[in-house]
């Protein structure tokens, strides 16, 4: 190789290969730093488009496991109002078995009756309060937002399921609850056939079972008959004790539908998560290797351009 003073072949061999390799160590360092071997669409295309449309499906499926977690919130919530409503309703059903041991004595009569117009005012307190940013399933037709006074404005609750948009709803139990006691009202306590007449958003003030009604299930209706009366009454507690099972045991069953979907959609997430990081996360330990390696080639590359970039006072030699 002929030496010259205006070409340095080695000098510019050196300096390539010292630029590719710095070119590769600022791509490992930045590797190394973010965690990621595509951060942006120059990295790779592809892949990074891949990646942000998986990241769209990321966020798509947390919206839906937030979803699934407030349509849970919700269920629970009646499930334990509907719970604490059948407690209710197991006194008022001890109450009524009660009359027929007091039908000669009026002022234990009358302090019954007491007793269970505040169990109904209890049944409609629970059933008002299980409500939820304006959603409640279990009072009754009281729904209307400020109408009522309550705050209520929804008997239903819909929540999306999926990624693609799918949805179920949840429909008030007051026509399960009427179904099977056939009674129907603007209360609970009206739709159980426990009272008559009620007002959304207000207590009860008597009770179908001691009082005159048009129902033909309180004492004073029967008073032919009062044995038979009393088994009417006590009928008509178990069938609004077996409608709150009813309502209990469909909710059960969403909420048990609302805990698969939840865990599906947790896992989901999951896999959109590792297939996104698959494209884009760095190998760590792999990146570790080639920083290394790489930040040795660029000491040999610095010292192999100041050998090459001495050459040319080599030549000064052969003039002296």
């Amino acid at each position: 190789m002929s030496l010259s003073i205006n070409t340095n072949q080695s000098s510019m061999v050196a300096l390539e290969t010292l630029n590719t390799t710095q070119g590769d160590l600022a791509k490992t360092e930045n590797a190394v730093s973010t965690g990621k071997k595509v951060a942006n669409a120059s990295d790779n295309p592809a892949a990074f488009g891949i990646s942000s449309q998986i990241g769209g499906d990321i966020a798509g499926q947390s919206a839906v496991n937030d979803g699934l977690s407030y349509a849970s919130q919700i269920v629970s919530s009646t499930n334990s109002a509907a719970n604490s409503i059948i407690n209710i309703l197991q006194n008022v059903q001890n109450a009524v078995t009660t009359v027929g041991n007091n039908l000669g004595n009026s002022s234990s009569l009358g302090q019954l009756d007491k007793e269970l117009t505040g169990y109904m005012k209890s049944i409609d307190t629970i059933a008002r309060n299980a409500t939820t940013k304006g959603i409640n399933l279990l009072a009754g037709g009281t729904t209307g937002g400020t109408a009522d006074g309550l705050g209520i404005t929804a008997s239903s609750l819909t929540f999306v399921t999926g990624l693609q948009g799918d949805t179920q709803t949840l429909t008030g139990y007051g026509a399960l609850v009427s179904a099977t006691t056939g009674a129907k009202g603007a209360t609970l306590t009206d739709v159980l056939g426990l009272t008559t007449n009620g007002v959304a958003g207000s207590d009860p003030t008597s009770n179908v079972f001691l009082n005159a009604s048009a129902t033909g299930a309180s004492l004073a209706d029967s008073s032919s008959d009062p044995k038979k009366a009393v088994a009417d009454m006590i009928g008509r507690v178990q069938k609004a004790i077996v409608a709150m099972t009813n309502v209990t045991s469909d909710l059960g069953s969403n909420q048990q539908t609302i805990d698969s979907m939840s865990s599906y959609g947790q896992k989901s997430s999951d896999s959109l998560t590792a297939a996104s990081g698959a494209l884009t996360d760095a190998d760590m330990s792999a990146e570790s290797a080639k920083l290394t390696s790489l930040q040795t080639k660029q000491s040999l590359g610095i010292k192999s351009l100041s050998i090459a970039n001495g050459q040319s006072q080599n030549i000064l030699s052969l003039f002296q």
